[in-house]
């Protein structure tokens, strides 16, 4: 008789599944056998149940599905806190400069920092979007992936790409950009190198190239072609500001939406970061075709691009996400401040009934889920899908006083971390990353960080 599967039992806690149905459970248990979740339900765990190696008392604590982080730009780790008041053309302008001078240290460095401030904070899977590859540079996509792997997070790596540098009319600077041949091979290479479209995948990997203003048309059509023929998402900057909706009409006669459609790029294998100018025509578009959404509130309001349609979007059913986005625009690199960071920017722009908490915690999570195309693997507690949970800490001064343990988790200050689990294997316990030395993780970022400044005053 083949032995039972190692089990770890949680119980005793509030449990709020982010199913189809939002079931919640005020006292409830979820029990995980071989890296899945085995079950999930309100009272304690079933008896008489064998191969147990840890038992949690979650008394006092919320048990959602892990984060889902649908948009990062890791290697911004080293850059925060420059060009402080700045919209996104002209930080881009201030900041293309040094990012262009990124070598493999200092991307693995930057991933590290990234991945452990927003695993910590309940990132069970995460998503990036690099596409600054100098020449020579070493290889970048692959420290990133060593840096997730290292850390444990379910990682989606998206290769990105800029072609269309100043000279040509783009934004970026003719030394920060690939040629459209060289971008096109590379990205084709990383697919076949490390995309793995597993049930359990820990590393899948999509087809990015940067936004319309630095990458040219051909480009955009060869990528899409490129991820349909290879079978993997694909994945862009769109309608971020009124600057890009400009640079589109101007150069292409047409707004970023029906530019982008027009180059292959709507879909239900796609998603768009941003999303933030989009009239009634533009959302129709992305409900019609599946298009999913990768919202950046913190980002958007740093950069003052202004507030994504969300709640239009959400009604439409466009698949929507959240993102961190680099933190060089949104320092904090955290995922789980974007929850109440959702509901305030939302209820400020369209009042009270804009968004609720629960509808705050699905785009965390389950809708994350979606966008990534893994609604069927993770995003919600259910039985058969992954174990990437989460054990938040709710009955300390923060929180303690807060009845409603969603609303807790969301408008609460950020809620401690008790437990995180990715695959069933834990990768936060009691606050802290159990895969990584998070007093390492800064002293290296901040040596490189350093570096980079060093060689870009240099340049």
């Amino acid at each position: 008789m083949a032995a039972p599967p190692p089990r770890i039992v949680i119980e005793n806690c509030a449990v709020a599944t982010v199913d189809a149905e939002n079931t919640e459970h005020a006292s409830g248990h979820v029990v995980v056998a071989g890296g899945r979740i085995e079950s999930v339900g309100p009272g304690a765990a079933p008896e008489g149940l064998t191969g147990v190696v840890r038992r949690v008392d979650g008394t006092g604590h919320l048990v959602t599905p892990g984060l889902v982080n649908t948009h990062h730009h890791f290697y911004q780790w080293l850059t925060r806190g420059l060009a402080q008041d700045a919209n996104l053309f002209d930080w881009l302008v201030a900041l293309y400069p040094v990012w262009s001078r990124i070598d493999e240290p200092m991307v693995y460095a930057a991933a590290r920092g990234s991945l452990a401030m927003m695993v910590r904070g309940g990132v069970t899977t995460a998503a990036d979007h690099h596409y600054v590859f100098p020449r020579g540079c070493g290889d970048l996509l692959g420290a990133e992936i060593r840096a997730a792997r290292e850390l444990g997070v379910r990682f989606h790596a998206t290769r990105g790409s800029m072609d269309l540098g100043e000279s040509a009319g783009g934004l970026p600077p003719d030394f920060a950009v690939e040629s459209t041949e060289d971008a096109l091979i590379a990205t084709e290479a990383a697919v076949d190198a490390h995309h793995d479209p597993s049930f359990d995948s820990m590393l899948r990997v999509g087809v990015a190239p940067c936004s319309p203003f630095s990458v040219t048309t051909e480009l955009l059509r060869q990528a899409a072609e490129l991820a349909r023929r290879k079978g993997v998402r694909l994945h862009t900057h769109g309608s971020e500001t009124v600057e890009e909706e400009s640079f589109c009409k101007e150069r292409f006669g047409m707004g970023p939406t029906d530019y982008l459609e027009s180059t292959g790029w709507l879909g239900d294998d796609v998603w768009m970061a941003h999303c933030v100018h989009m009239n009634a025509a533009d959302v129709a578009a992305f409900a019609r075709t599946g298009t999913g959404v990768a919202h950046c509130p913190s980002s958007n309001a740093r950069l003052a691009a202004g507030t994504a349609p969300v709640p239009a979007l959400l009604r439409a059913g466009v698949p929507v996400g959240l993102g961190v986005d680099g933190t060089a625009s949104n320092e904090s690199g955290e995922l789980h401040t974007e929850l109440r960071n959702a509901l305030l920017m939302h209820r400020l722009a369209g009042g009270e009934k804009a968004m609720d908490a629960r509808t705050a915690l699905r785009l965390g999570t389950h809708g994350g889920a979606t966008v990534l195309g893994r609604a069927a693997e993770t995003g919600s507690l259910e039985a058969g899908k992954l174990a990437d949970l989460v054990l938040w800490k709710l009955d300390g001064l923060g929180h303690s006083t807060i009845a409603d343990p969603v609303a807790a988790l969301v408008l609460g200050p950020p809620a401690p971390v008790a437990l995180s689990l990715v695959g069933g294997e834990a990768v936060v316990e009691d606050g802290r990353l159990v895969t990584a030395d998070e007093d390492a993780v800064a002293r290296e970022a901040r040596l490189e960080s350093r570096r980079l400044a060093a060689v870009a005053a240099r340049a």
